[in-house]
């Protein structure tokens, strides 16, 4: 029998912990920041193979870099960061910021990204000063658990307060919905299914939830071909495809598509067939439930091929499937977080930016596009139309998405969506986000001369055009 979660307990030992927090200083918590960064990172390789080992998902190699990024970029990036007492003053010292911690998080990880995840969202609670409560996902619960208590331990030893960090072995849909809901709870992190970020923006407390990426990749007629195949076959088999920013369809036109082809060819893609797409379709996507199935997510191609009753060469990494429609008619248009691309070859730009916006909008909104080109104004006209978070130029897309290698984005294990994807930022999300920032407002003087102008704002014959000539207005 399953014993109960004492989810009352689990909170007030969470909010016990937050308000022992709240009495460190930057530099005691910038030290506690380091020591759970090292620990970490000295396990990134040890996670990596737990992860892979007990959910067979991607590429064990590619879960150690996910893990650099989740702790070695993550840290870079947040460390000099003012997160404890008064952070910033306006030149005429009347505006003081001060940072204040929102308390207990609740965090709900990933099968995809388990340990990444959770050192990531570990590392910005800490350097934000706020407890977390970890819920990873339950076919990944064996490697979360021991990237939370890796960190834990070192926390502890660094002098954080007891029970900063919280895991939950074990627990029921309406468990965690009440965890959602708790008025204690201050912030669900939540990272997952559509259905589980939906529920945490139900819950009646904050969320930063993510959406799903569907990115469609546009190649320009002046892309360097051969070195854009080579950074998408770089980012679609990147870990097998689980990053939600890989790249889901080419948009090519006819212009280059024949040498786009072949350069993907050459580089071991293999095209599908009108009969194999219908056999992939079968096993990578549920029409009936609208989403991919979870038997190909992080499979090596040549498995997917197979697991659909198709032989292709062992060396295959990518599958693609040459589509003409967008939509539940065409399942393998949406998101598919596995080395299977869709392909659509249209006349010129117009089009392929039509076919882009369709791609975007089935399943996309706000999260990633992508787009190979040395055309300023296209690569500008491509990101006005794009409704994305992130527009990346010339760059594998899962990893230029996280941040911190191809370009300067925060790094990040959190890609928001902003309103198309019904989140409330389109940032990759950091510490700065788990901050309450409270603004000391100091009165100016005479600012009943420069703001209350009585006189002239009761007088119905004055408009915006004559203030300039209102004697407490010039004053």
């Amino acid at each position: 029998m399953i014993k109960k979660l004492d989810i009352n307990s689990i909170i007030n030992n969470a909010v016990k912990a937050g308000e022992n927090f709240k009495l460190l200083n930057q530099e005691e918590t910038d030290n506690i920041l380091t020591k759970v960064y090292k620990a970490g990172f000295n396990n990134r390789i040890k996670l990596a193979k737990m992860a892979f080992e007990e959910t067979s998902l991607g590429v064990w190699k590619d879960k150690v870099i996910k893990n650099v990024i989740a702790t070695k970029f993550v840290y870079e990036d947040i460390i000099n960061l003012k997160t404890v007492g008064v952070i910033s003053k306006n030149k005429s010292g009347n505006i003081v910021e001060i940072a204040q911690p929102i308390g207990p998080i609740f965090a709900i990880t990933p099968v995809t990204n388990p340990t990444s995840t959770i050192l990531f969202k570990i590392l910005i609670a800490i350097k934000s000063r706020n407890p977390i409560i970890i819920r990873p996902h339950g076919a990944a619960k064996k490697c979360s658990i021991e990237a939370a208590r890796i960190c834990y331990e070192a926390a502890l030893k660094a002098g954080a307060p007891k029970d900063c960090i919280q895991w939950i072995k074990r627990s029921t849909k309406e468990e965690t919905i009440e965890l959602m809901g708790h008025k204690k709870t201050a912030l669900i992190l939540a990272t997952g299914s559509v259905s589980l970020v939906r529920a945490a923006y139900s819950s009646g407390n904050p969320a930063i939830g993510v959406g799903p990426g569907n990115v469609p990749v546009f190649f320009g007629k002046t892309a360097d071909i051969n070195f854009g195949v080579d950074q998408i076959m770089l980012s679609k088999t990147f870990d097998n495809g689980t990053i939600c920013a890989s790249e889901q369809a080419l948009i090519l036109q006819k212009y280059n598509s024949d040498k786009i082809i072949e350069a993907f060819k050459k580089r071991d893609a293999y095209f599908l067939s009108i009969d194999e797409i219908k056999k992939v379709e079968k096993i990578a996507f549920n029409k009936q439930m609208k989403v991919m199935n979870a038997a190909v997510i992080g499979q090596p191609a040549y498995k997917i091929a197979k697991m659909a009753g198709i032989i292709v060469p062992k060396k295959t990494k990518v599958l693609i499937a040459h589509l003409s429609e967008v939509g539940i008619q065409s399942p393998l248009s949406f998101e598919i977080l596995a080395p299977i691309l869709a392909m659509y070859i249209v006349d010129d730009f117009e089009p392929a930016i039509e076919f882009c916006r369709k791609i975007n909008k089935h399943g996309g909104l706000g999260h990633t596009v992508s787009i190979f080109s040395k055309n300023e104004k296209k690569i500008e006209y491509f990101a006005k139309e794009m409704n994305a978070g992130r527009i990346l130029i010339n760059t594998p897309a899962s990893q230029g998405a996280l941040g911190g290698t191809y370009n300067e984005l925060s790094p990040s294990m959190t890609l928001a969506c902003g309103s198309g994807g019904k989140n409330i930022t389109t940032d990759n999300i950091s510490a700065r986000h788990l901050l309450n920032i409270q603004r000391i407002a100091r009165r100016e003087e005479h600012d009943c001369v420069k703001h209350f102008n009585e006189e002239c704002y009761l007088n119905e014959s004055i408009n915006a055009d004559d203030l300039s000539t209102c004697p407490k207005e010039r004053a």
